[in-house]
């Protein structure tokens, strides 16, 4: 028996050495020329045997034949075939292998889903640029998650008042209320008014694999609003690589970031996890903008033995507040606050201090979870069913101030102290009581029944107050999209799906703080007017909430005070869409077409009696749609040239369903028209990349409110009608890679973004009261420059490895063209001096990277990066909310004007505008360790 056993295992000793020499080994060095390319995927042509490359960039990969191929992909570059050719037992290393970078190309190794619509380079016929995630990881630093697409052609970002998340997005002259966003093939903006917060989703950038964006009508099947484009995000999946990162920052003005994340990797049973937990405070470049934030994600993933089914599961957030600057100041209050004539770029007028602590009236807190489930199936070799259902919980608001002092708002100028900041500690001991004194004159605040009693109203007496109220815009959105793609023939497939959501916006306002006042009278609106609430008509109250994020994402708010206003938006989408797409040797063609039906519907809570009618509607049903089509053709492996057009029937937004904040259906509802057509050219090499795009859009019927900024309407607004607009312009973005360690890549873009024709423009106050009688003012925009953007951006930037994995770099933009916000009393009369143009400016940014190689394998790294934004502290305007020009009388119809008066223009602007500075000289670094 012992010498039966002793053959054995001589036996099956002698078969596994002689499997071990039977194998060949395959080594070698993944790079794009300059760096390594860790988490590239490897695999032998034919078979299913592959491996990742490690943080150095390199592979082993096993193999029992002794001739094949391997196929190198890697997401943003062309994939790579390499031979091999080995004896048994033998290693062959193929040495360094270099991907050619293609920045406009997302891999179908990435994006599995149907419902995730992302353009393929040379093949889909629309103007795209993507981001990858190791440029957002490196270059975004302290910016916000838009301004690291600031480099792309037609795109203008700025971080308007400058708090934590508040930045906003220009594309093609279109505002970020009309450019689609996507999370994962979710549509993400709100379904009321199409806005998107920022700060909302300030953990998005630590979880995303890559950015899309693509200008125009895009490339998206649904019938969203993509008018001026469509931000496509791809957060990481559940089945990443196996690793982890743990991160840490810090920039000026105390601003500190960490970070830990961990993932599975496809683990044997076919399950995944990745896992993400992060934190970001500081103080703000501006002042009085102190800002906290969290962000969580968690994926979990699962794929079939078979691969016929892949389900992904995430769960994502970023809970955070953060103190603003909403209000636009003058320029000649940031000088006033500035040395010598100088603007003080970072002041702030919404704050101050209140027993030593910071103290703002303005602070944005908010936490909107989003949970989401991809399913896709593979039902053969020639259908698959892709879907996705998903959930998001909104809860939060944004805090003002409430009252007067003597009818001084909290933002009046006798209520500030000499260096322009709130005097907080006397408001408060003027409402408790304590005599204070204001323009050099004592005051002592009177009684009501006892009481210190503060309300909504404005008006000059002796009783009222100042408190600080919230107004909350919570929600409740529920969403699926489902996609069935079909190949037909070898050359057609047929997609088809539907796309269904409902939504629940809750709007109304609630008590912050009493700011030592002993009770609050709901009854008063800010003109005096009495029961604000006409189902409660007594309400005085002292409960105060918390103008702070909670953790709990279904968080109950109906034990809150509502106060000045309470109502529900209801909308109800329901939407179907097909594409057939042709694609054979050179040529790909597509033809899409969408339908939705919207319903807007209005709860109203204060302004009805639950007895009438009006406080609950019924929903209004609106029809809309698309149609667009392309063709792109490869003229050979160097050139292509595309061509697409499209129709756009757009349903408005919520308020111009039901305008002045009332349940009356608008007169003369219509839909929005949207006509596009856009040709672009491409230029594809081993070195060099180019894209030209040619667009020209036409936007009729467009609907608009915007804040009306005159002192003697605070809060007031305009709603326009009948706005049509044209946008067209010419797009360059090249790259290049002189060599393997020197790169460079820049963009120009011009447009030409007019008014077509006049509009009419009704003005409010901020009670939704018609002002001038309810008459509709005629608005002479033929002609005039659409506002609030820059219509001329061009940037260069270089990259250079000094020695190896030591990285400098920097880039150059510049903008010009750039134009004020549209100030609607500005055009009223045909003679009228059109937009307001603000100076031209150049920003440069520079960074420094150092990856450093660790562990027994050098399969670990300790990142190094640090990012200089302006790196020259250039002083410029990013935005002006008015249309106030030099020549313009500082008052009435006569007299000396801004231009004529000594001090009374900055840079040829006249200092009366009211204006947002852009950020100067800031910087950030971060360590990074992935494992």
């Amino acid at each position: 028996m012992k010498i039966i056993k002793n053959w054995l295992l001589t036996g099956m000793v002698f078969f596994m050495v002689s499997m071990a020499f039977s194998q060949g080994k395959i080594t070698g060095t993944i790079t794009d020329g300059q760096s390594s390319l860790p988490g590239a995927n490897v695999i032998i042509k034919g078979t299913s045997k592959g491996t990742a490359v490690d943080f150095d960039g390199k592979f082993t990969l096993s193999t029992t034949t002794n001739t094949g191929e391997i196929v190198i992909s890697f997401l943003g570059f062309d994939t790579k075939t390499v031979k091999f050719s080995i004896s048994k037992g033998e290693t062959q290393d193929l040495g360094d292998i270099v991907l050619v970078s293609n920045s406009n190309e997302l891999k179908e190794i990435v994006v599995k889903s149907t419902v995730i619509d992302v353009a393929k380079d040379r093949k889909t016929p629309v103007a795209v640029s993507t981001i990858k995630a190791a440029e957002i990881q490196e270059k975004l630093g302290t910016q916000e998650f838009p301004e690291i697409l600031a480099n792309t052609p037609s795109v203008y970002a700025t971080k308007a008042g400058g708090g934590f998340g508040d930045a906003r997005i220009n594309i093609r002259g279109f505002s970020q209320e009309n450019i689609a966003v996507m999370v994962n093939g979710m549509p993400v903006n709100d379904m009321e008014n199409s806005r998107v917060f920022w700060s909302n989703w300030a953990g998005l950038s630590d979880v995303t694999s890559a950015m899309q964006v693509q200008r125009g009508l895009g490339s998206s099947k649904l019938a969203i609003s993509s008018v001026g484009g469509t931000i496509n995000v791809l957060t990481r999946t559940a089945d990443m690589k196996e690793g982890g990162t743990i991160l840490t920052g810090f920039g000026n003005a105390n601003y500190i970031k960490t970070n830990a994340s961990y993932s599975t990797g496809k683990m044997e049973n076919g399950l995944s996890a990745s896992v993400l937990l992060g934190q970001t405070l500081g103080d703000g470049y501006v002042d009085g903008t102190k800002f906290q934030g969290y962000n969580y994600f968690v994926g979990l993933g699962y794929n079939t033995s078979d691969d016929k089914h892949s389900f992904q599961f995430t769960f994502t957030g970023a809970p955070q507040w953060h103190n603003q600057r909403s209000n636009a100041p003058t320029i000649a209050t940031y000088r006033k606050y500035g040395t010598n004539n100088e603007p003080d770029i970072r002041y702030n007028s919404d704050w101050g201090y209140l027993n030593g602590e910071e103290y703002s009236f303005r602070t944005n807190y908010y936490h909107k979870p989003v949970m989401s489930l991809n399913w896709d199936y593979n039902i053969n070799d020639k259908m698959k069913l892709s879907s996705v259902v998903y959930g998001s919980w909104g809860r939060g608001g944004g805090t003002n101030g409430a009252g007067a002092i003597r009818g001084n708002r909290f933002f009046a100028d006798p209520l500030k102290t000499a260096n322009g900041l709130i005097n907080v500690d006397l408001i408060r001991n003027y409402n408790s009581g304590m005599p204070v004194v204001i323009n050099n004159v004592s005051y002592t605040r009177a009684k009501i029944n006892g009481l210190y009693e503060s309300s909504n109203s404005t008006s000059n007496n002796s009783t009222n107050g100042i408190s600080q109220i919230a107004s909350v815009n919570s929600h409740n959105w529920y969403g699926a999209v489902v996609n069935l793609n079909t190949k037909l023939t070898d050359n057609l497939v047929l997609d088809f799906g539907v796309d269904a959501r409902t939504y629940r916006g809750i709007h109304y306002q609630t008590l912050i703080d009493l700011l030592g006042s002993d009770i609050y009278n709901a009854n008063y609106s800010a003109t005096g007017a009495t029961n604000n609430d006409i189902n409660n008509k007594i309400r005085s109250i002292t409960q105060t909430s918390n103008a702070r994020p909670h953790g709990n994402p279904f968080f109950n708010s109906d034990h809150q005070n509502k106060i000045n206003y309470n109502n529900d938006g209801l909308v109800r989408w329901y939407g179907a869409f097909t594409q057939l797409e042709y694609s054979k040797d050179n040529l790909t063609a597509f033809f899409q077409g969408a339908i939705s039906q919207q319903g807007f519907k209005r709860e109203d809570y204060f302004k009805y009696l639950t007895s009438d009618a009006l406080s609950s509607t019924d929903y209004e049903n609106i029809l809309g749609g698309n149609v667009k089509g392309g063709v792109n053709y490869n003229i050979n492996d160097n050139h292509n040239v595309f061509v697409n057009a499209g129709y756009y029937s757009k349903q408005p937004f919520f308020n111009a369903v039901y305008p002045n904040n009332a349940s009356l259906v608008g007169e003369n509802l219509t839909n929005e028209k949207i006509t596009g057509l856009e040709a672009g050219y491409g230029f594809r090499s081993a070195i060099f990349n180019a894209t030209l795009n040619l667009y020209y859009t036409t936007w009729k019927d467009r609907y608009q409110r915007t804040t009306d900024n005159a002192t003697d309407n605070p809060g007031g607004y305009y709603d326009f009608s009948g706005i049509t607009e044209v946008h067209s312009g010419v797009e360059l973005e090249a790259n290049a890679r002189v060599t393997n360690k020197f790169k460079v890549n820049g963009m120009v873009s011009v447009g030409n973004w007019v008014y077509d024709g006049n509009s009419k423009s009704n003005r409010y106050d901020f009670e939704n009261n018609p002002i001038s009688g309810g008459t509709a003012t005629t608005l002479y925009l033929d002609k005039v420059k659409v506002g609030d953007a820059a219509q001329l951006t061009a940037s260069i930037g270089a990259s250079y490895e000094v020695f190896e994995r030591v990285i400098l770099d920097a880039n150059y933009r510049y903008s010009d063209h750039l134009f004020a916000s549209i100030d609607p009393g500005r055009f009223t009369s045909a003679t009228n001096k059109g937009t307001l143009e603000l100076p031209s400016y150049g920003l440069m940014d520079a960074g420094f990277s150092y990856k450093m190689l660790v562990g027994k394998n050098k399969d670990k790294s300790l990142n190094f990066r640090l990012n200089v934004n302006n790196v020259l502290d250039k002083i410029y305007i990013a935005e002006s909310r008015t249309n106030i020009f030099a020549d313009d009388f500082i008052s009435g119809t006569s007299g000396p004007t801004y231009a004529s008066t000594p001090g009374r223009t900055y840079n040829g602007v006249a200092d009366a505008n009211q204006v947002f500075f852009g950020f100067g000289r800031t910087w950030n670094f971060t360590l990074r360790y992935n494992f």
